[in-house]
């Protein structure tokens, strides 16, 4: 079932990207969303990279000092602290 969602997500973000660019905010959700599928699945490399590239997407689209404004991004940013904690690098989730 995850990998039907996986290509869903694949297709979802194909199409966003295309329609709105990759750093459009809604795309960012999608990748975002990826994340959370590959966490789910136990890809704990890929959800830090989709995580990470949400975020920088967000930074570059609302700037730096918006982005702790913005529900999404945060959200992001949560989710790859999280992650990072679960990981074991603390310091870095702290951050």
């Amino acid at each position: 079932m995850l990998d039907e969602a996986e290509k869903m997500y694949q297709r979802a973000l194909q199409g966003k990207e295309k329609a709105w660019g990759t750093d459009h905010t809604s795309t960012l959700g999608t990748v975002t969303n990826f994340g959370l599928l590959y966490k789910s699945q136990g890809k704990l490399d890929e959800a830090e990279k989709m995580y990470r590239r949400a975020l920088q997407g967000y930074e570059k689209t609302l700037g730096l000092e918006n982005v702790a404004r913005c529900q999404p991004a945060l959200t992001t940013i949560r989710n790859l602290g999280d992650l990072l904690a679960a990981q074991g690098h603390l310091d870095e989730a702290r951050e």
